[in-house]
This record gives C-alpha cells, sequence and structure tokens, in this order.
C-alpha cells in the first residue's frame, strides 16, 4: 500500500522508521507540523529528508492546495502518530481506506492531550493505548486496535510510556497497517457513556497540598514526572519535586520529619513522601540530601509555607 505517514518528535520518528524498516508497503510523503523559529527541526522531518522522502508541512489542511497536494500522492492510507493539528475530514478522508490515528489512551477514557499524566495522578491501574478512526472530535472515534498495561504503583510518566506504551505501540504500527491489507481492520466502538476528557496537564494543577492523604499526594508527583513536575515552596522560593517513595510515619502535614542520604521525609495524611530529587528555583535538578545541606534544612521545617 502507499502510506503518508503524519506526526512529530521521536514517535513520529519511530513510527516511520518501523514502516520503512519492514519495506512491505511504500511511504510515499510525511506531513509534520511547520517549523518554530529558534527550535530545532523535528527529528521526523530530518529523518525523512535523510530518507529522500517528501516532506510537507501546511500550517492547516484548510485550504484547496494543501488538500489538492495530499490527493496528488495516491495514497491508500494515513497513518497519524502523535499528531497535534487538527486534521478535517476533508483531508482525513482523502486516501483510499481513509486515515488511522494514535492515541497512548485506552480510548474513550482520557481524552486529551495528557493522556499519560492522568491515569497516574488519579490513582488508575491500568492504562494502554489505541489507533482510532479519527473523526472532528478531539480523539474520538471507534478503535482498530488497543493494548492494555497495567499501571504499577510506583510508576511515573516515564515507565509507562517510554517503558511500556511507547515501544510496543511503535511495533504495533505494522500490525495496524496489516488490517488494511487484508481489506477488512476491525472496530471496536466507542463505549461514551465511559468517556472523559482531561485538559493539558501543567504547573496549574501540579502544586502539591501536603494536607492531603499521602497516596494522592505521591500519585500527584509520580504523574508530573518528568514533566510538568510537581512542585511545592520553601522560605517562598518554588521547589520542584520528582523522584519520590512513600514510606510509614505520622506527623504534622508538610513538616520535614527525618533528613538523611536517601532524601526528605515529608508528611503528609496517612504517611509521608520520601523526597529524593529536587530542582530548586532557578537551578537543576539535584539529590534532596545535597539540597537539604544547601538550604540548611531542618527537621521540623515546613514546605508549602
Amino acid at each position: 500500500m502507499r502510506l503518508i505517514v503524519m506526526g512529530q518528535q521521536a514517535f513520529g520518528k519511530d513510527v516511520l522508521a518501523k514502516l520503512l524498516d519492514d519495506g512491505t508497503d511504500e511511504v510515499v510523503a510525511v506531513y509534520c507540523e511547520p517549523d518554530k523559529e529558534g527550535k530545532p527541526v523535528d527529528p521526523i522531518k530530518e529523518f525523512a529528508l535523510e530518507k529522500g522522502l517528501p516532506v510537507e508541512q501546511p500550517a492547516n489542511f484548510d485550504d484547496a492546495e494543501t488538500l489538492e497536494t495530499l490527493k496528488g500522492y495516491n495514497s491508500d492510507l494515513m497513518v497519524m502518530a502523535f499528531v497535534n493539528v487538527f486534521v478535517p475530514e476533508a483531508a482525513r478522508d482523502t486516501p483510499t481506506h481513509g486515515s488511522i490515528c494514535f492515541h497512548p489512551s485506552l480510548l474513550p477514557l482520557h481524552r486529551g492531550p495528557s493522556a499519560v499524566n492522568w491515569p497516574i495522578i488519579m490513582g488508575s491501574t491500568k492504562s494502554g493505548y489505541s489507533w482510532f478512526y479519527p473523526s472532528d472530535g478531539l480523539d474520538e472515534g471507534d478503535s482498530l486496535l488497543q493494548w492494555e498495561c497495567p499501571i504499577e504503583p510506583n510508576d511515573t510518566v516515564i515507565d509507562l510510556y517510554f517503558k511500556k506504551i511507547y515501544p510496543h505501540a511503535v511495533d504495533s504500527v505494522l500490525t495496524v497497517v496489516n488490517h488494511y491489507r487484508d481489506g477488512n481492520p476491525p472496530r471496536i466502538v466507542a463505549n461514551e457513556d465511559e468517556a472523559t476528557y482531561e485538559r493539558r496537564c501543567t504547573t496549574r494543577h501540579s502544586r502539591i497540598d501536603w494536607g492531603r492523604p499521602v497516596k494522592q499526594v505521591y500519585d500527584l508527583i509520580r504523574g508530573t514526572n518528568p514533566a510538568p513536575g510537581a512542585f511545592t515552596s520553601f522560605q517562598g522560593k518554588t521547589l520542584g519535586i520528582f523522584d519520590s517513595k512513600r514510606v510509614p510515619g505520622d506527623g504534622i502535614s508538610g513538616r520535614i520529619r527525618a533528613i538523611s542520604e536517601d532524601g526528605i521525609e515529608v508528611q503528609c495524611v496517612g504517611g509521608r513522601i520520601l523526597v529524593q530529587r529536587v530542582r530548586p528555583e532557578g537551578e537543576g535538578k539535584l539529590s534532596a540530601a545535597e539540597w537539604a545541606a544547601s538550604a540548611d534544612l531542618k527537621v521540623g521545617d515546613e514546605l508549602g509555607n
């Protein structure tokens, strides 16, 4: 089949590489976002040019010239891997078999741009990914293929996405394309009663309230690690909180209860967080023990003040 690959960043590049390495189908063009001034060239664009593939970077798909260019590739399927731009129906339906899109959650759960963060923050025990038939709604449409994986109690965004979802999803693009080649791609009908949508997870959502139950605090920290990063404050300055563990203990919420080479123990409701890695305001990341020494931190000091 003749494929168009639309995507960006490392995931888009790796999906493209997987299809090229397989060699069963012909990639006739690569679509990605327009270049951004002062930003590095997108990895998928750089890779596509290295491979001698045509690269298209339309700002939108609403004008006739862009649609004519898309039609000119006479493609059978458009594989949408990590796409942030809106692609209207006229563009999606241009290939003979239309388009298929990737999303890192078990749709219709966690529609939206931070689908890896929110399941962890909400304390979910499973996630996964979907290849779905896109519509004009955000991440709406039935799925062709879904894959489920557990969210372990200590998983961060890095564990869930980069170690579990990402590698399996890249490999799965061959299965997706095979379904179209076989002529009968499956359709998993979305149960809209189960649908959820969450907005982009930003620092607006990642401030730590040490007065909440310890599990909620811990889920927030690991669900925003490495980005956007949970944070608190100390003596009026922001302190980013990254690697951490749950440990037992009681006391007044927000207070430092212990300081050691392993880090600092901060009290929450029903337990403590052993903070292991931090980022002081205006500085890079360092171990919590190093920061505690430099800040002259003492047992009994309070975070969040």
